[in-house]
């Protein structure tokens, strides 16, 4: 079997998810590539030591520019802050590396762009992980919906709500700030839920939105603060410069009309990614915190017989599952993951594209700047007027 070098650029949250992901799935997938983990890249080099030891990492090193540089290494995996994507996705193209990329996309519509036509122009495999869609549920669903099974699609309502800086002394990490997320939940939550919307119901034509911040001001982070990690926090405080929840109504091209919430003071919800979709034959609606179900109306059954049920997306026939367990033993939220490097390693053997993609990030970010120039206007907007 071939093996092809995977460096990763990142080591938190997502360096751990990743690096998971690369390890497990040539154990359970029959692939024609075998990843060797490389390169660990982070800032900090004690603690990308450990991190690469914990997880397998041949070499370290904290300069990303050295990273893609490295003639060894095939494939890049940016698990960095959104404001470096842009930068190390671009140098990445132009020394040929395939690109394996966090999401969301990029500070804006123009850097998502860039980095898809430089990737575009380089001829590399570029992938963004939008993890959600390789839910077994999710994809079963997207089988459904291409199958007729809602027949006309109505409407679309989507929400995303976590809890976590509720305290209003947590501290200004990174994600809190529009120089290095963008936005808040309406980049880092509404970019999943329009994904997932794009991939099941279709491109969105317009949008109007209202963005709000509850708390504009929160104490500076210690060292060990982080996402979901309240950590240490010094008395001086800075400003946020970022959404605290955004809420979109759109117009989809296809005539469907969606609706969009996203929020992290949203108290006792943790990670609360649901949707509903209603059609002319029947609906669907999917709870991320029960992921292994997915509830279907078939409007077709017998009047007396309509009603919600709730199909456990388990069997070996559902998407994904035969690799993994006898049917009944649920998946979590890890396998997404997993998922998504296999079909990126078939892709990247096979030599054709895998989505979502650059262009769907592009198209994602497409989405939420027109609905941040919504809110800033108080005008609905078109999403084709974003250049």
């Amino acid at each position: 079997m071939k093996k092809v070098n995977v460096a990763i650029i990142g080591t938190k949250f997502m360096g751990k998810a990743h690096s998971n992901a690369w390890s497990q799935a040539p154990k359970f997938f029959d692939l024609g590539l075998q990843p060797v983990l490389k390169v660990a890249c982070g800032h900090d080099p004690k603690g990308t030591q450990d991190f690469a030891k914990n997880w397998g990492w041949e070499k370290v090193e904290t300069d990303w520019k050295k990273v893609v540089d490295d003639p060894e290494v095939d494939i890049v995996d940016i698990c960095t802050p959104t404001y470096l994507h842009k930068e190390i996705v671009v140098a990445a193209a132009k020394n040929k590396k395939q690109i394996f990329c966090e999401k969301p996309i990029a500070l804006n519509f123009a850097e998502a762009k860039e980095m898809y036509e430089a990737a575009e122009k380089a001829g590399v495999l570029h992938y963004l992980n939008h993890n959600y869609r390789r839910t077994p549920a999710i994809a079963f669903a997207k089988k459904l919906i291409d199958e007729g099974k809602l027949g006309q699609i109505f409407h679309w309502r989507g929400t995303y709500l976590q809890d976590w800086i509720t305290d209003p002394n947590f501290p200004l990490t990174w994600h809190l700030q529009k120089k290095f997320a963008g936005a808040g939940p309406h980049y880092d939550l509404n970019s999943h839920s329009v994904d997932l919307a794009r991939y099941l119901i279709g491109e969105v034509d317009t949008v109007a939105a209202m963005l709000k911040t509850f708390v504009k001001e929160r104490p500076l982070p210690g060292a060990d603060s982080g996402v979901f990690k309240k950590g240490s926090a010094a008395t001086e405080k800075g400003k946020v410069t970022v959404d605290d929840a955004a809420f979109m109504v759109v117009e989809f091209a296809n005539g469907a009309l969606g609706a969009f919430e996203s929020s992290r003071f949203a108290s006792g919800r943790k990670n609360f990614n649901y949707f509903e979709i209603y059609g002319s034959k029947g609906s669907l609606a999917f709870n991320l915190e029960r992921m292994n179900e997915l509830e279907f109306l078939n409007l077709e059954d017998p009047a007396d017989e309509q009603g919600f049920r709730t199909i456990l997306v388990t069997n070996s026939t559902h998407p994904y599952v035969n690799a993994w367990w006898p049917p009944g033993h649920i998946i979590g939220y890890e396998h997404e993951f997993t998922h998504a490097v296999a079909d990126f390693l078939t892709a990247m053997e096979k030599g054709t594209k895998i989505t979502p993609n650059l262009y769907d990030g592009m198209r994602d970010m497409q989405v939420l700047e027109a609905a941040i120039v919504s809110s800033e206007s108080g005008k609905k907007i078109k999403v084709s007027d974003i250049k």
